[in-house]
């Protein structure tokens, strides 16, 4: 993979979605922040499902906070860890009205320093919350990242940086959005859809998918 590679790559992307979206459902930084933490080894239409009856009632620090932990685990229970994310959001909430006035911080340090909230959940607030040009690299990411060529590494951190010094910076914002909605919806994991995939002559992966037979 190389410089000119990567550049038609990310303009065709970009051609194809010009302004990326996550899915997760949110109108505020702090909906953002609580939607992904919730949707860690969760998908987001589960998450979506619990934050629609969640949010109405409660979306802000101090009305989940006063939920209480099994009040809040009673919307969320279709998630994934539901009890130990209840657990974590209550923690964040709190710390957020004692330490930040309330507000989602903008800083790494301090998204980091909330339970719950790791790397990746503090690149994905930072990016589509402050419009930071971060790289939340996912399970999408990093399979895509290593399959085309565009940025392989043996963990997500080496992904992370090889993402953050090889995308041309224009693009940078968006890349991370681009790359889960490619990873997944056609380069998936079990089938890739390289005879539907915009960027398949670009790609270093060798075993491409034909299309399949029509019965």
């Amino acid at each position: 993979m190389n410089a000119a590679k990567r550049l038609e790559i990310f303009t065709r992307f970009r051609a194809a979605n010009p302004s990326p979206k996550t899915e997760l459902e949110y109108t505020t930084p702090f909906e953002l922040l609580i939607a992904v933490l919730l949707s860690a080894q969760a998908t987001d239409v589960s998450v979506n499902k619990a934050t629609r009856l969640l949010y109405p009632v409660a979306n802000t620090p101090a009305k989940i906070l006063a939920l209480g932990v099994d009040e809040l685990a009673s919307y969320i229970r279709t998630i994934g860890l539901f009890r130990t994310k209840a657990k974590n959001v209550i923690a964040t909430c709190q710390i957020l009205l004692e330490q930040h006035g309330g507000e989602v911080p903008r800083d790494r340090a301090s998204l980091e320093a909330l339970p719950g909230v790791g790397r990746k959940t503090a690149n994905v607030v930072m990016n589509t919350a402050f419009g930071e040009p971060t790289m939340a690299v996912d399970t999408h990411i990093f399979r895509v990242s290593n399959r085309t060529g565009i940025a392989p590494g043996k963990n997500v951190d080496i992904v992370e940086q090889k993402l953050l010094k090889f995308i041309p910076k224009e693009f940078l914002h968006d890349a991370h959005h681009w790359l889960i909605l490619h990873g997944r919806y056609t380069c998936t994991a079990r089938k890739p859809q390289c005879w539907n995939c915009m960027i398949a002559d670009l790609c270093d992966y060798k075993d491409k998918s034909p299309m399949p037979a029509v019965v």
